[in-house]
């Protein structure tokens, strides 16, 4: 996935910080997938844990140092202190672990698959959390600068106020409502410069990048074309369901691990050794053997029962949390798939509602100029054009956001985004 990305980011433009180039930078150095890919190292290793069981196992053990030797009998030799050292090789070759190695291979391969799962996870979840990021800075650019906008028309507002009122077509209350207005536009402009900062803080954390200019994102990924379509595909290849039933298959296989400790293990054992005394006189022992050794347990206190019915419970754990995220699946489909109908939805009320906003406010201000409107009406249309802009703006947001939503929870995530300028929405 990572490689895909950084190749597709290859062939876009240098010039400018497009949104490709945000997920390829969190791709290359957001520690956050970091962690998730140590998780999959980790399993590989469990998978080499699980093999090492059937192979043979070599130790060397030796010892030095004195020993003191007395005897009543009549005939002995070599009485008293005396140093001895002794050395041994042993090699271990399992033959028979009742099923043991075999299931904890099959267990730790069901792992490395979860794993895997995770980190595809992780990936779509990345390329999600820097999308929203990205669009979430470009929205609250607008809404600052719409902001600046209404706060420098308001401005003009109370200049035209002030001037009515020095030639008394206007009353103070006229004034003060113009005043108020603009400190309310001012104060707006401050929570959307605050929002602003956050936005952009959110951005760099995920991206390594202070974002710069950030051109329109592309155009939305192609979508399932029906909710139940978008249901099937996302229990068929969301990530998040799949670790989980790789992990319900290792819970599966950890019973096996666990009933193998009911049957015979059966050992090849080599052991050869030597041991040296040095005194008077001296003298070296050396034995080779090899033996098969073989265990059955017959008491164990319930321990291996105890275990047993641990790993089925966690067995049946599994399968539970399956059950929970394919319905959490189903809710964020549906969830996504009406958000964004609704947000494509609002955008074209909100392109109505700025056209009717904008003759309503030009009308007004004529109006005004004639004596037929008050600064009051002025204001209140001015206000609702503002509005109905920074209502444009958040439906583009939530409407691209609600798409990429949607293709994460069925899975979809770990194509490609595709590059070029993002038409407009219909």
């Amino acid at each position: 996935m990572g490689a895909a990305v950084v190749a597709m980011i290859a062939g876009s433009s240098a010039s400018a910080e497009t949104l490709d180039q945000a997920i390829a930078s969190a791709f290359a150095t957001n520690p956050q997938l970091d962690i998730q890919r140590y998780e999959t190292d980790v399993a590989r290793e469990s998978l080499e844990q699980a093999r090492s069981g059937r192979r043979t196992t070599v130790n060397v053990v030796g010892s030095a140092g004195y020993e003191y030797v007395d005897t009543t009998s009549p005939f002995a030799f070599g009485l008293g202190d005396r140093p001895i050292a002794s050395a041994q090789v042993q090699a271990v070759q399992p033959l028979y672990t009742g099923g043991r190695v075999s299931a904890g291979i099959r267990q730790a391969k069901a792992g490395i698959s979860a794993a895997k799962s995770q980190y595809d996870a992780a990936q779509q979840d990345m390329i999600l959390q820097v999308v929203t990021a990205y669009v979430d800075v470009r929205r609250d650019r607008e809404a600052v600068t719409i902001r600046k906008n209404n706060v420098d028309v308001t401005g003009e507002q109370v200049r035209a106020a002030d001037d009515r009122f020095e030639v008394g077509v206007v009353t103070r209350t006229d004034v003060s409502l113009s005043n108020a207005r603009l400190e309310g536009a001012r104060a707006a402009l401050a929570g959307a410069e605050a929002q602003l900062e956050a936005s952009e803080a959110n951005y760099q954390f995920l991206t390594s990048l202070k974002p710069g200019d950030l051109p329109p994102p592309p155009p939305v990924p192609p979508l399932p074309g029906s909710i139940e379509e978008a249901i099937q595909i996302a229990l068929d290849g969301n990530p998040d369901i799949q670790a989980a039933r790789h992990s319900e298959r290792a819970a599966n296989e950890a019973i096996s691990v666990a009933k193998s400790q009911y049957r015979p293990q059966i050992n090849l054992v080599g052991t050869a050794g030597v041991e040296s005394t040095y005194g008077d006189p001296e003298q070296r022992n050396t034995s080779v053997s090899a033996v098969a050794q073989g265990s059955i347990p017959i008491l164990s206190g319930g321990l291996i029962k105890s275990q047993v019915s641990e790993a089925r419970l966690r067995r049946d754990q599994a399968r539970q949390q399956i059950d929970v995220l394919e319905r959490q699946v189903r809710a964020q489909i549906a969830q996504a798939w009406y958000g964004y109908d609704a947000s494509l939805r609002s955008i074209e009320a909100s392109k109505r509602q700025v056209d009717a906003a904008e003759i309503a406010y030009d009308g007004a201000k004529e109006e005004l100029a004639v004596g037929v409107r008050t600064t009051l009406d002025v204001l209140d249309q001015e206000q609702q054009l503002f509005e109905a802009r920074l209502a444009l703006v958040q439906s583009e947001r939530d409407a691209y956001v609600a798409a990429f939503r949607l293709l994460r929870a069925a899975g979809e995530l770990d194509k490609p985004v595709p590059t070029g300028a993002a038409p407009e929405i219909e």
